[in-house]
């Protein structure tokens, strides 16, 4: 079986001396793991960068059998912010978080390109909000909705609780005035904590799953 898509690297770990297992979220086949010869080289180092976008060519000897990979590199999302510790961890965390929640070969575009959008937006001064408002969409594209819209009209003021759940959660200002682009360091985290309950109560805990460290480490930075 033989199969050539684009797809963003979520994650890789050794497979032995000279080659590594990675996983990728792509467009036309949804998250796939395979293995890579030669994926420890100094020139596939630079190409499999978690939050890269690379071309993958894709062989196995049936569906069921462990894949093998090439990998082009199409372009650098993450050597882009090598120096820039907040936006590093930014990717890591989104990448960590799709490795964990998406299901295995099951296409959803929609998802890949909010995810894509999100990533070639880091630049923006206000990447944080853009990254905060891409959580919230993933979490509506995984099932859960909140309709922010009618809370709003319905005169619930952000700093009122809503029920999620058994859990009372404040909703925090960015999602009632989505135009905000300057948001305190207060409001980040308090939208980040936010987020990081709807993740636990929805999809986390329920399937005993943990939350990534680098999703951690994006929260305590704004501490």
């Amino acid at each position: 079986m033989y199969w050539n898509d684009e797809g963003y690297l979520l994650g890789k770990n050794n497979f032995d001396e000279n080659s590594v297992i990675i996983e990728v979220f792509t467009l036309d086949h949804g998250k796939c793991s395979g293995i890579v010869y030669g994926g420890s080289s100094r020139k596939q180092k630079k190409i499999l960068q978690i939050g890269n976008k690379i071309l993958i060519n894709w062989k196995s000897k049936g569906e069921n059998k462990i894949g093998y990979f090439t990998t082009e590199l199409i372009k650098p999302i993450s050597p882009i912010f090598f120096d820039d510790k907040k936006r590093s961890i930014c990717i890591l965390s989104a990448a960590s978080i799709l490795k964990i929640l998406l299901p295995t070969k099951q296409v959803n575009k929609n998802i890949y390109l909010t995810f894509e959008k999100m990533l070639n937006e880091l630049n923006e001064s206000h990447w944080i909000n853009l990254y905060i408002l891409w959580e919230i969409s993933l979490i509506k594209q995984l099932g859960f909705e909140i309709d922010f819209l009618n809370i709003k009209n319905s005169a619930i003021s952000f700093n009122d609780p809503i029920k999620a759940n058994e859990n009372h959660l404040k909703i925090p200002n960015i999602y009632i005035n989505k135009s905000i682009k300057k948001i305190t360091n207060q409001e980040v985290r308090e939208a980040l904590i936010f987020n990081k309950n709807l993740f636990m109560e929805n999809f986390i805990i329920p399937n005993k799953l943990k939350l990534p460290s680098f999703r951690n480490i994006l929260e305590k930075y704004y501490s």
